[in-house]
């Protein structure tokens, strides 16, 4: 898809391993724009500026040659579906079964 940079995402999913200097600096950024999930990942909705914001303060604490951030970006939460497997203690009802 040539034109996939121009689209807005409302929702994203970000995961991160960093190194354990600046964990809490990107975890306090992750906080900032979306919703604690699971260890490492946060997701929630995202507006495109929202989203620029993000990568923006992300870059500003990490070190790009150490460090590993993915964002999973997506049209709304209504395209995916959720399974969890294991021990789900976040009882926040978010877990989506489409």
């Amino acid at each position: 898809m040539a034109n996939k940079e121009k689209m807005n995402y409302n929702y994203a999913f970000v995961f991160y391993d960093v190194n354990e200097k600046r964990v809490q600096k990107v975890f306090k950024v992750c906080k900032k724009y979306l919703s604690h999930y699971q260890n490492s990942v946060f997701r929630g909705e995202m507006s495109p500026s929202k989203l620029l914001r993000l990568k923006n303060d992300l870059q500003a604490v990490i070190h790009k040659d150490e460090d590993f951030i993915c964002i999973i970006k997506l049209m709304n939460d209504n395209v995916f579906g959720e399974e969890v497997l294991g021990k789900n203690d976040k009882e926040n009802g978010e877990s989506l079964f489409l």
